[in-house]
């Protein structure tokens, strides 16, 4: 992670709903892990999320392709 004038620049990934009720769940860092924010899609919706310094971790719910900077992958397969 690169920190520029107190702002976190992490990655960002863009996970595209492929049907309804896509859920998309963020997960703290830290010594305990725990669900921090999640966001219901439907199909053909978008979300754009970030990795950051409060984030380390997604977990996504349903039939969704993700795209990342290192490829594309379909969850809920």
């Amino acid at each position: 992670m690169e920190v520029r004038d107190n702002v976190t620049a992490a990655d960002f990934i863009a996970i595209k709903a492929l049907e309804n009720g896509v859920t998309i769940i963020g997960l703290t860092r830290g010594k305990d892990t725990r669900f921090h924010h999640s966001e219901k899609l439907d199909k053909g919706e978008i979300m754009i999320a970030q990795f950051t310094e409060h984030t380390s971790a997604m977990k996504i719910r349903g039939r969704a392709l993700v795209l990342t900077k290192y490829g594309s992958l379909e969850a809920g397969e």
